[in-house]
């Protein structure tokens, strides 16, 4: 069964909701990621979180390309976060088809930030979602041994980790730790591929690589074969590869995604976890 490849957002940052799901439906992709929301509620909401016309837009075009939703971003925790504002977001990741929900926490309050995330999942449960953390380098949710500690306690099954390679190999986590964690605990993982850095460099860099320059699996030095092996075997992958200096240079979306693509399917059957 081929392993299904989906797009997400900051591959493409330039598109719409609708242009996303037609240059992943022309690239090869089977799923597409939703941005209802970039953070927290209040000021974060994006039009496809906002106008029901367009929700019912974007259902008709994916099923017109047999594309699916995979996963919402982004529930961002912080220290005002009060849960019941993310009810609107839940409720337009769960009507658009999506299966999971994307969280990073940026609360160094460990006590509030286990009740925040425990009372997330609980509202996602209720309609079929799943919450999967994003740890970030940069965040005090930073890396995959924090991920694990928190859903250790919050001990909700809904609650998983949405691994990104870019910031697993940026904050030092290991391949080793990742094969002994729980399968259940990774439905999805976010693919692409960086070069190694003698030092981290500040924080204003990472963002800046995280969200203008990734590069294909295979084109950097992130050993991306043996996290897959690490990883369940067949989960969905999510393109999390924005290419801005190329975007720039006039390579169109359809061209860069399905770029990405052949990368990736290169990739899985080099490691021999197609």
């Amino acid at each position: 069964m081929t392993r299904a490849i989906s797009l997400s957002y900051y591959t493409v940052p330039e598109l719409s909701p609708l242009e996303t799901v037609d240059a992943a439906s022309r690239a090869g992709c089977s799923h597409v990621g939703l941005r209802l929301l970039g953070g927290q509620p209040g000021g974060g909401e994006t039009p496809l979180l906002l106008e029901s016309a367009l929700q019912a837009e974007m259902l008709a075009a994916m099923a017109d390309r047999g594309i699916a939703a995979l996963d919402a971003n982004t529930a961002r925790i912080v220290p005002a976060t009060q849960v019941a504002d993310y009810i609107p977001f839940l409720d337009a990741a769960a009507r658009l088809g999506a299966r999971h929900v994307m969280a990073s926490v940026d609360d160094a309050d460990p006590a509030r930030s286990v009740d925040t995330v425990c009372d997330l999942c609980d509202l996602a449960a209720e309609r079929g979602l799943t919450v999967d953390l994003e740890f970030v380098p940069w965040m005090a949710l930073s890396d995959l041994s924090a991920a694990a500690g928190l859903i250790r306690d919050c001990n909700r099954d809904a609650l998983g980790i949405a691994l990104d390679t870019l910031h697993f190999h940026r904050s030092g986590s290991s391949v080793e730790d990742l094969a002994r964690m729980p399968r259940r605990w990774f439905r999805y993982a976010q693919i692409c591929d960086a070069p190694a850095l003698d030092t981290l460099p500040p924080r204003a860099r990472l963002v800046h690589e995280a969200t203008r320059e990734r590069l294909l699996p295979g084109a950097g030095d992130i050993d991306l074969a043996a996290i897959l092996r690490a990883l369940p075997d067949g989960i969905p992958l999510a393109l999390e590869i924005p290419q801005a200096a190329l975007a720039a240079a006039g390579m169109n979306a359809v061209e860069r995604v399905s770029h990405a693509v052949a990368a990736t399917r290169k990739l899985l059957a080099e490691a021999g976890v197609g």
